[in-house]
């Protein structure tokens, strides 16, 4: 797929953008040349390759480089909300703002 000048002109025409001509040129090489790569991974023959959650794991095992998901603060709720006007049951009660 590749794009022509009038094709730039209207994608500049919709963002609202005043584009030279010198410019228009220009992004009309750099969203081709984008589309020439993108064709170029399509060419690749990815049959039987799983896919990835994560680049790194490629190469290494990622698992070992995140941290538990565990509380690593005491739970100061009840000191957090005394300053608080109004709690009821742990959470903090406000006015009602939309009628």
């Amino acid at each position: 797929m590749s794009l022509t000048s009038l094709d730039i002109a209207r994608i500049a025409t919709l963002a609202r953008l005043q584009l030279a001509p010198d410019e228009s040129e220009r992004m009309l090489g750099q969203i081709n040349g984008f589309f020439d790569l993108v064709e170029t991974m399509r060419a690749v023959d990815t049959t039987g390759i799983e896919p990835l959650a994560h680049p790194v794991a490629a190469i290494e095992d990622i698992t070992l480089r995140l941290r538990a998901d565990v509380a690593s603060e005491p739970n100061n709720r009840d000191a957090n909300q005394k300053s608080a006007p109004a709690v009821e049951r742990g959470l903090f009660l406000v006015p009602k703002v939309i009628e």
